[in-house]
């Protein structure tokens, strides 16, 4: 199975577990020229940036590991761009989640993972 196909299966899981937690899923896959967001979802009026991580072992490091620096700053800088391209006020909230899917079927949510990274 190839990476694409697996990263969308676990995203689509993903989107599903929000759902189920209350959230509205705006967009899956939202990509500009800065980079990607796996998931754009709205809950209580907050935008919320979600990255989407699954890993089947621990082998590689755990899921949440791989959202280093680097990749902050890519998903700060891609949500930046759809924040201002898509009307957003300076004043709605909005926030970077991670959720990890690890091989056993557990999804670990970490609401507010990392700051914006400018």
């Amino acid at each position: 199975m190839n990476k694409r196909k697996t990263g969308a299966e676990y995203e689509n899981l993903a989107a599903q577990y929000l759902k189920e937690q209350g959230y509205t899923i705006l967009k899956q896959n939202y990509r500009n020229r800065f980079g990607e967001i796996d998931i754009l979802a709205k809950k209580d009026e907050v935008l919320v940036f979600v990255e989407v991580k699954f890993r089947s072992t621990n082998a590689c490091g755990a899921p949440l590991e791989a959202v280093d620096m680097r990749k902050q700053r890519k998903i700060s800088r891609t949500a930046f761009y759809y924040y201002a391209g898509h009307g957003y006020e300076e004043n709605i909230p909005c926030r970077f989640d991670v959720i990890a899917i690890y091989g056993d079927g557990r999804i670990q949510h970490i609401e507010n993972a990392f700051e914006f990274q400018g």
